[in-house]
């Protein structure tokens, strides 16, 4: 999934992204309410996870704004507020869930999860693409009886090609929908990224599942 991770602690928006991202999330993280406005603008999420308190806008206006948009993301808000009457006015405004600071890991990433399954753009922790099978919770890619376990970095390309297997994914398409909002790819790094890939894939007997279009980009072999 990609996520949009809005904390402005550094030292507690950092451990967030590390867990969320070493289990195949793509996350941007920002640490203002005006930078994630644009980033609302510029790109689609599956899932938002807001800070209550933020500078200049904070997470309740984030939220209220952002299904003010009829957007149906779902929006995990975070706080060190914790009476009922916080949790009803932050659930009011339009988050999906709510989680008392400080966070628990083990407790986020299982939020994360389930609020996964509400969004719009789910379609399932399995994708299956003719013989293939991608699993989401254990990372794994399937052929047959055959299996590998797939890095954070693999996980997250190769979901991205299994989401649109019948589309020619061009070189900038991938580029901005596989890095994070403030990453700039090097000239080389799709190209880089699609080699390791068919190595893994060879171990499956499928280096070609990913074809090269000369021109125009990169798709599934179905």
């Amino acid at each position: 999934m990609r996520i949009l991770l809005v904390e402005d602690d550094p030292e507690q928006r950092e451990p967030l992204w590390t867990a969320l991202t070493h289990v195949g999330h793509l996350v941007d993280g920002v640490g203002d309410g005006p930078t994630a406005q644009w980033l609302l603008g510029e790109k689609d999420y599956d899932l938002l996870i807001l800070d209550w308190m933020l500078p200049q806008v904070s997470g309740i206006e984030l939220c209220q704004s952002y299904r003010q948009q009829g957007k149906g993301a779902p929006i995990l808000l975070l706080t060190a507020k914790d009476t009922t009457q916080d949790k009803v006015m932050g659930l009011d405004a339009g988050a999906d869930d709510y989680l008392v600071k400080p966070v628990d890991l083990e407790e986020l990433l299982a939020r994360v999860r389930a609020l996964g399954r509400r969004s719009p753009r789910w379609q399932g922790d399995q994708l299956v693409v003719g013989d293939w099978a991608l699993d989401g919770p254990t990372m794994t890619l399937r052929r047959g009886d055959r299996c590998i376990t797939l890095s954070a970095r693999e996980y997250q390309f190769l979901e991205y090609f299994f989401r649109h297997p019948q589309q020619v994914l061009s070189r900038e398409q991938l580029e901005l929908n596989l890095w994070e909002w403030d990453r700039q790819p090097e000239s080389n790094a799709v190209s880089a990224q699609i080699r390791r890939l068919r190595l893994r894939l060879a171990e499956l007997e499928g280096a070609d599942l990913i074809e090269t279009v000369y021109g125009v980009g990169y798709r599934l072999r179905l």
